[in-house]
């Protein structure tokens, strides 16, 4: 798409960045997204819920604080009783009180599929704006919720998910990523991006390609989901796990150590994935435990480095 010529625009599509900001005023930035996906879970209510937290997920990650939402519906005509699309919008409302967001209305349209999620706006400050071009030499890597989702959920769809482990992998989608996003406005993080569906390889690929800077991930502090290990190695790999791998392998070097089904957590495509966040080394510690004590599992998985052969080596 070409360029827009438009005074306003802070952050555009140009970079890949999880919303777009416009500045409205000298002191009102606006920063908007909009996301929406199938049903991957089989209760209405909970997938209404992990809607609206992925949607709302976009906002967090550049630094912003959500503020209105609209619902974007696709909903079949026939087969599917109509009460179904009353209890997704409920879970999804329910999430919405819960980060503090205003449903000021929405979209329907007939589809032969379900789909549901959010356009949502919020503000933001501009010494707060989070994008994929800030990661520096030096960063210190943090991600805060565990990997797997897209394997669960996949197994799920087969009919061959635990439903522990399901329910672990539902625990961490409907996990704001809001709580997160606020710690790190007190600490100095240079960048930041959430996980979904390009996989961790994917937006840290993003990342180092608009930063001019190479990240190393060393796997063995990936927090996992329990049952991901064993969905990825019984072939439980949703379609755009395989495209995410066709996508980044040229910008990416992967250690021949690691096993198969590992590599292949690292391309899963993930629904209100956790944040990963570029931390300047003197704060990482200290960062690390206060998001600790919110809860979740926020590890250090990584570091970013002077720009390489490829923009990410995972060891």
């Amino acid at each position: 798409m070409p360029g827009q010529n438009i005074p306003g625009i802070l952050v555009g599509f140009e970079h890949a960045d999880d919303a777009g900001v416009f500045q409205l005023t000298d002191d009102i930035c606006l920063v908007q997204t909009v996301d929406y996906f199938a049903p991957i879970v089989d209760d209405p209510y909970t997938y209404g819920q992990i809607a609206a937290a992925n949607s709302l997920s976009d906002i967090y990650a550049m630094g912003g604080v959500p503020k209105t939402a609209l619902s974007v519906v696709g909903f079949p005509t026939k087969g599917v009783d109509f009460s179904v699309l009353g209890e997704i919008m409920r879970g999804g409302l329910q999430k919405l009180n819960e980060a503090g967001v205003a449903l000021l209305g929405g979209h329907s349209v007939r589809d032969d599929e379900i789909k549901f999620g959010y356009a949502v706006t919020g503000t933001i400050a501009k010494k707060d704006i989070k994008q994929n071009r800030g990661a520096r030499e030096g960063n210190r890597l943090i991600l805060t919720k565990a990997l797997g989702t897209g394997l669960i959920t996949t197994a799920l769809k087969r009919g061959k998910a635990s439903s522990r482990h399901v329910l672990a992998a539902v625990k961490v989608m409907l996990q704001l990523n809001r709580y997160a996003a606020e710690i790190c406005l007190r600490f100095r993080v240079d960048a930041m991006t959430d996980i979904t569906g390009f996989g961790l390889v994917g937006h840290a690929i993003e990342v180092a390609k608009a930063s001019g800077i190479s990240i190393e991930i060393d796997h063995r502090k990936l927090p996992l989901l329990p049952g991901a290990v064993e969905y990825s190695r019984e072939g439980f790999c949703a379609g755009g796990l395989t495209s995410n791998r066709e996508f980044f392998s040229n910008n990416l070097y992967i250690h021949d150590s690691i096993p198969p089904d590992q590599q292949n957590i690292l391309f899963d495509p993930q629904t209100s994935g956790g944040l990963l966040i570029f931390s300047e080394p003197q704060d990482t510690d200290r960062l690390l435990e206060s998001l600790r004590s919110v809860g979740g599992d926020a590890v250090e998985v990584g570091s970013v480095v002077r720009r390489a052969e490829h923009l990410l080596t995972v060891r």
